[in-house]
């Protein structure tokens, strides 16, 4: 087939299904090429050594790119946020013609606006649209404080809403990263027929099994306590102020560590030192090459979600990451993520938002002895393979593309 990909975010950004599936599509002889723009996320600043321009085309092995120039932003202003995406919309639209004669166009969402261009496609060639959907729009702008009060807020939500529905019926396929999340998008107006789960998968040549290490059992401070860790973006919407009050109730029983940054961190260092919880502790962002260490040398990995209706269908990135390393979590989250540890027993779980739940699953994870950790630790490794590996996720998506590809051909 001749694929086009279009996604806003793509590497060396840390957003790696899009160019994972690039990569691995193009390995099996598939044609691909790749409509982006120029890499800023997370901090929302060009990145070093680039420079935006109209005519950046590049070539990552077999796999051809054409980025566009666009406002980046990824800070907590709604208004550079909105800038950011309706520019990508733009920008893409505007170089459709990178992907004249594809047989079919995935499009990695969100945000909404990256459809401009497979839209356009599709309007004038017929060209079938694959959308892969990992947030809910209008509800994760909504509840994650992004969108204004009041009467205004009502009304962007509204305009989301209706831009969604239209979305979901003009794509061929849809694909959703959960059941919860496929079933909210044919709510939404999505044909059932033709909406597919497929389980994110995470970077597989980073994340997997390795040997505890002392320098990854330093960063984290071990003090001969279990260590639960917290790795990713602390944000509006993880929640992490029920973790430090969690943590502070059980201080003498678990360690918990934070790894990475975000808009919710000082609000966080604050409530920590408000409980006097020093058995939580912020190490800052690390580089992506030490995190396997990083999960080896932790006990536990924390999963913390807000308990919003939104984010039942979502399945955090980091479930995978912890998963792929073979490492058990403690889930404080509902919906999808809750019933798939549940199920599996890859962790324990407590309900979102629930701070006193929590310190009881920290307490447990405290008294666990460390055989049975440890195979739960086996079990999640072995569910990451079979369910959400790499190779399980492209080959469900080859399947997905070839199909509608083949009946744009019938047609």
């Amino acid at each position: 087939m001749k694929i086009g990909l279009v996604s806003q975010w793509y590497p060396p950004e840390g957003v790696f299904i899009p160019g994972n599936l690039a990569d691995q599509l193009a390995d099996r002889g598939h044609e691909v090429r790749v409509l982006t723009t120029f890499p800023s996320y997370p901090h929302g600043r060009i990145f070093p050594g680039w420079r935006q321009r109209w005519r950046h085309r590049e070539s990552d092995g077999p796999v051809e790119i054409r980025r566009v120039p666009a406002y980046p932003s990824h800070d907590t202003s709604a208004a550079r946020r909105a800038l950011s995406h309706l520019s990508f919309g733009a920008s893409s639209a505007a170089g459709v013609r990178w992907l004249a004669g594809v047989d079919v166009t995935y499009v990695y969402h969100p945000p909404p606006t990256s459809i401009a261009a497979a839209a356009l496609l599709h309007a004038v060639r017929r060209t079938p649209i694959v959308l892969h959907v990992q947030d809910l729009w209008p509800e994760s702008v909504v509840h994650s404080g992004m969108a204004p009060p009041g009467r205004k807020g009502r009304a962007l939500g509204s305009a989301l809403g209706g831009l969604m529905r239209r979305t979901y019926r003009m794509a061929d396929a849809v694909v959703a990263i959960s059941p919860a999340m496929a079933e909210r998008v044919v709510a939404r107006g999505a044909d059932p027929a033709r909406v597919r789960v497929v389980w994110n998968w995470t970077d597989d040549a980073l994340f997997r099994p390795v040997p505890v290490t002392a320098a990854a059992r330093a960063v984290l401070g071990h003090r001969g306590r279990p260590t639960v860790m917290f790795a990713g973006n602390i944000g509006l919407l993880q929640g992490i102020e029920t973790a430090v009050r969690a943590a502070a109730a059980v201080r003498d029983r678990v360690d918990v560590v934070l790894v990475g940054s975000g808009a919710g961190e000082d609000a966080a260092r604050r409530l920590a030192d408000e409980f006097g919880a020093d058995n939580v502790r912020f190490v800052g962002r690390r580089p992506a090459e030490q995190m396997a260490d990083l999960y080896a040398a932790a006990e536990w990995q924390l999963i913390c979600l807000r308990d919003v209706p939104a984010l039942r269908a979502a399945v955090p990135s980091k479930l995978q990451a912890a998963l792929a390393c073979g490492v058990p979590v403690i889930a404080s989250v509902a919906g999808d993520t809750a019933n798939l540890v549940r199920s599996t027993g890859v962790g324990l779980v407590c309900p979102p938002e629930d701070w006193q739940s929590l310190a009881d699953r920290f307490a447990e994870a405290a008294a666990q002895p460390t055989l049975a950790r440890e195979e739960m630790g086996r079990r999640a490794r072995q569910v990451y393979q079979e369910r959400m590996s790499l190779r399980a996720g492209v080959d469900q998506f080859e399947d997905i593309l070839s199909k509608v590809a083949a009946e744009r051909g019938r047609a």
